[in-house]
């Protein structure tokens, strides 16, 4: 067998035969879970793998499930840019005026360790109910790794950089659009992927505050209408579109880093 073939056979492994090899037993453990919950209660049968599957059916082919999804998608794309907007300049403070970072590390740490879910009641006291509090919510959860990223490439710079930029005749401003915005692309690239896993993993419960649209409203609608198997496939559907969120981050990272 020509050894030239051999890495390919790898990649085909690590890309595929694995990750399938892995989806297959957690379909297998999921089964078993559900037989050894029919032992104990007759609802079990609703979330069985096969009765999710026919539901994920219908609510496709139905297209009902896609209008929540496009509902959590412009919510997702309106929070990241929020968290864009606010934590880009922020970080970009913090890396670069260090009598900044003295002043706000503090307060950021404590503000970072403060579940977003926990703002929920004063989101609604003052922004009411509806769009405006689930956007901010998700924003607030995604502004802090942005900040952290973008601080973080700041302090990766070479200092031969800027020294080279100052000897150069650039101002502040050349600079910071010549030389420190490339450097620190990759990290905010970084950034904005752990950004978004944080606004996927909070929008859902963020959505439970009075929008009528969305995933995370589908499932309320679902538990309240007892369709178990529904339930189970949004559940499905939710888990889906985060991966792909996630593969589409780490491929423009990869494409962006040349990797």
């Amino acid at each position: 067998m020509p050894h030239s073939k051999l890495p390919l056979r790898c990649a085909f492994c690590e890309r595929i035969v694995w990750p399938v090899l892995g989806l297959a037993l957690a379909l297998a453990l999921w089964w078993l879970a559900v037989r050894q919950w029919e032992q104990v209660s007759p609802l079990a049968a609703r979330f069985a793998p096969g009765h999710a599957w026919n539901a994920a059916c219908e609510l496709v082919a139905g297209g009902d499930i896609w209008r929540h999804a496009l509902a959590s998608l412009q919510r997702v794309a309106w929070g990241l840019a929020g968290a864009l907007l606010i934590g880009v300049p922020l970080g970009l403070l913090v890396g670069c005026w260090p009598t900044f970072n003295r002043l706000s590390s503090a307060v950021f740490q404590f503000l970072r360790m403060v579940s977003p879910l926990s703002w929920m009641p004063l989101a609604v006291m003052l922004l009411g109910v509806g769009e405006a509090p689930v956007v901010f919510l998700v924003a607030f959860a995604a502004v802090w790794p942005i900040v952290l990223n973008v601080a973080a490439g700041i302090a990766a710079i070479d200092p031969q950089w800027l020294t080279l930029a100052d000897s150069l005749g650039a101002s502040r401003l050349e600079r910071l659009w010549h030389v420190t915005v490339p450097a620190i692309a990759g990290h905010l690239l970084t950034g904005i992927r752990l950004a978004t896993g944080l606004i996927w993993v909070v929008l859902v419960p963020a959505e439970m505050l009075g929008v009528d649209a969305g995933l995370g409203y589908f499932i309320l609608d679902t538990r309240d209408r007892m369709a178990y198997g529904e339930l189970m496939a949004c559940i499905l559907f939710i888990g889906l579109l985060g991966f792909l969120l996630d593969w589409l981050a780490r491929h423009i990272h990869r494409r962006w880093s040349g990797a």
